[in-house]
């Protein structure tokens, strides 16, 4: 062990509070990835699921589904009330009232799994993300409907992530599953979400 006279640490504190960070970073997690309508229908998925490969995530759910209305507005609820005027095209848009009436659902799970796919995927507006990020490569403004068709979906944050991937997996759905789960009897045993 090498003691410095002047250690790069003002206090033990902030000595406290880089290492909780650290910790917090390689906690195992969960998120919801969702390609998109537009991503499906250009044949993007093959080249979005490689480049979300760079993340060296496992992948324990995956589902193709019709989305319908009220999971696309329980999808987009925040958004209701941050940008109300936003919100009836992008329950549209994710429904596939502009291209497929599909989109491709996964919950990808590793350390930092939302920062690494969220930084993979790039900005939501496709015209500021990173040329090299997925939105940068392949998104769009488009002009007629003035949707930001950025192909793909990935959770802000943990807490988001898992508030997601209970509306759009149950238990079961996955092979791994990080959150709290319970058996219920109803017609048989099932596991759902605590």
């Amino acid at each position: 062990m090498i003691i410095t006279k002047n250690p790069p640490f003002d206090d033990f504190c902030d000595l406290c509070i880089i290492l909780s960070y650290t910790a917090s970073m390689d906690k195992t997690q969960q998120t919801l990835v969702i390609i998109k309508p537009d991503g499906l229908v250009k044949s993007l998925t093959g080249n979005i699921l490689t480049a979300l490969s760079e993340a060296k995530l496992k992948i324990v759910g995956a589902k193709i589904l019709k989305v319908p209305k009220k999971l696309a507005e329980l999808h987009y609820e925040e958004l209701k009330y941050k940008k109300p005027e936003v919100f009836p095209s992008a329950v549209k848009y994710l429904m596939g009232g502009f291209h497929t009436d599909r989109v491709l659902a996964l919950v990808y799970e590793g350390a930092n799994a939302v920062g690494n796919i969220r930084k993979i995927c790039g900005a939501t507006n496709p015209e500021e993300a990173d040329p090299t990020t997925i939105r940068g490569r392949y998104g769009r403004i488009n002009s007629k409907t003035g949707v930001f068709e950025n192909v793909i979906h990935a959770s802000e944050s943990s807490k988001q992530a898992e508030k997601e991937i209970k509306l759009w997996f149950q238990p079961e759905e996955l092979t791994e599953t990080v959150f709290k789960t319970k058996k219920i009897t109803k017609t048989g045993p099932r596991t759902i979400w605590a």
